[in-house]
């Protein structure tokens, strides 16, 4: 699973429900028909389909292409459920900046004050990584998703139903390689970081994230149509099916059914546009942390060298090529692909999906969408 998209590079949009039919200035496209135009470029890059949103204050709009589900040809629902991937990552982080606030923990509490052993391996020391340092992947360690043999497994996806406990995912990571930099030393992406953290919040609270996440964020905001699989490897009700290119053969893939416990806090949430969408605005206009905490999900480390990138705690901030600066993340997982933007209160946003992942990127559609995604963010 991929991060979120930089300039170049990352995880990384749409006939509209809800077609803009105005525009913002004579001969100027509105924020819905670039989406759309996105969503369409997308589709004809090769996504089976696209759904998006885009909001500014009580004003919604929705665009789609293509299709949700190859067998019935059913046009792609900007209602359905799809898998968020990473966007997890704000969920989980959020999560423990409220148990912060509580005086549960802190966030400059070691991984080993939480976990012993967790992390006691190949040169790797618990007792000098923070909480902090998993949240804005500062902590040095591996990705375990970068494991071949754990890579191919599952985009092969013949055991969706596979047991991966958390403590096994860390130490698939531990044993990649020793360290190649020192905890807070640089920046660079892990999920095996968010698995940690979700091991913490179990640690601090006797819970899952799952449950916290759960009676935290999801059933305070209202998330009708969002929730956090542990086993269960389908999805229920509206969603869009998840699709991916095979690497070898000509034949798309049904994905749909797939492991969830090889990502979980750093992964695994299944949620909607509008649902992403309520979580982002909440969470960026202070309505899930106080002052402090809202402070410390807004620091951010570099990511590159340009200063135009940098990561907070599950969020990334960015200055796009408009030259406007939006939160947001991605996330990536086998069949889905999505991705968001908000401003500092979260009055402005753009949410979308694409219906087709196959573990590689950058790929035509995911630049083609994401193109489309910040430029719609731009007009607003």
């Amino acid at each position: 699973m991929k991060p979120f998209r930089l300039a170049t590079a990352g995880a990384a949009l749409l006939l509209a429900a809800a077609a803009a039919t105005g525009t913002a200035h004579a001969g100027t496209p509105t924020a819905a028909a670039l989406l759309q135009a996105g969503a369409l470029q997308g589709v004809a890059d090769g996504y089976p389909g696209v759904i998006g949103l885009v909001r500014q204050g009580d004003t919604v709009q929705y665009v789609h292409a293509g299709t949700g589900d190859l067998s019935t040809k059913a046009p792609a629902d900007p209602a359905a459920q799809f898998r968020i991937g990473s966007n997890t990552k704000a969920f989980t982080a959020t999560v423990l900046l409220q148990l912060e606030a509580e005086h549960r923990l802190s966030l400059d509490d070691t991984v080993a004050a939480w976990l012993p052993g967790a992390v006691a391996a190949n040169g790797y020391d618990g007792g000098r990584i923070t909480v902090r340092q998993l949240l804005n992947h500062t902590s040095g360690l591996p990705d375990y998703a970068k494991d071949n043999g754990f890579a191919l497994a599952y985009a092969l996806n013949t055991q969706p139903t596979r047991t991966w406990t958390p403590q096994a995912l860390v130490d698939l990571a531990l044993a990649q390689h020793a360290p190649t930099a020192e905890p807070g030393q640089q920046w660079s992406y892990a999920n095996t970081n968010y698995v940690l953290a979700g091991m913490v919040i179990k640690a601090v609270t006797g819970n899952d994230p799952a449950t916290e996440i759960q009676h935290r964020i999801v059933e305070p905001l209202g998330l009708r149509h969002t929730t956090f699989p542990t086993t269960d490897p389908a999805l229920h009700g509206n969603y869009l099916h998840g699709y991916e290119y095979p690497v070898v053969g000509i034949a798309i893939l049904d994905a749909t059914t797939s492991n969830v416990q090889v990502f979980g806090a750093a992964g695994a949430i299944v949620s909607t546009l509008d649902d992403l969408a309520d979580f982002g605005r909440a969470l960026m206009s202070g309505r899930l942390l106080p002052p402090a905490q809202q402070a410390e999900l807004t620091t951010t480390v570099p990511v590159g060298t340009d200063g135009r990138t940098g990561y907070g705690l599950g969020v990334v901030h960015q200055q796009l090529p408009c030259g406007q600066w939006a939160w947001g993340h991605n996330g990536a997982v086998l069949g889905y692909y999505s991705d968001w933007y908000a401003n500092d209160d979260g009055s402005k946003q753009v949410v979308r999906a694409n219906n087709e992942y196959h573990l590689l990127a950058p790929t035509k559609g995911q630049q083609d969408t994401a193109k489309a995604t910040a430029d719609a963010y731009c007009a607003l």
